[in-house]
């Protein structure tokens, strides 16, 4: 059962945001340190990428860990309440950027998929960024 009201219920869910993000600044702060530059968030690209690097051919996708079923981490959890809806609606992400990346990699783009619960290991994500970018 959930612990919240439907009118709290929307309110919370009303405050997520699909853009700048805590996880995606953070990100665009290690970016801007490693001084690559880049854009965000492409209309013409397949998914909408939150980072584009375009002179490496390379898309970064922050995923939040509970909208992509993040496996092994404790953010994933299903709600308890209407498990049927949540469950198709997350099973549909996860499809959706799998054809996404397939479309990419395609197209001939590298794509780079950051979760949220890495985000908080600033120096691993450096040098991951490194790695992949430089």
């Amino acid at each position: 059962m959930d612990n919240l009201t439907k009118t709290q219920r929307r309110l919370c869910m009303s405050r997520i945001r699909s853009k700048n993000t805590k996880p995606e600044l953070i990100v665009k702060e290690i970016l801007r340190g490693l001084k690559i530059r880049h854009r965000l968030y492409s209309k013409t690209l397949p998914g909408k990428p939150d980072i584009v690097v375009s002179s490496k051919r390379t898309v970064i996708f922050i995923n939040g860990c509970f909208w992509h079923q993040h496996k092994n981490c404790k953010r994933q959890a299903l709600p308890k309440t209407n498990i049927d809806y949540w469950h198709k609606k997350l099973e549909r992400n996860i499809e959706r950027q799998k054809s996404i990346l397939a479309e990419l990699k395609k197209d001939n783009w590298k794509p780079i998929i950051i979760w949220e619960c890495q985000v908080k290991q600033t120096n691993r994500l450096t040098q991951r960024l490194k790695k992949g970018l430089l």
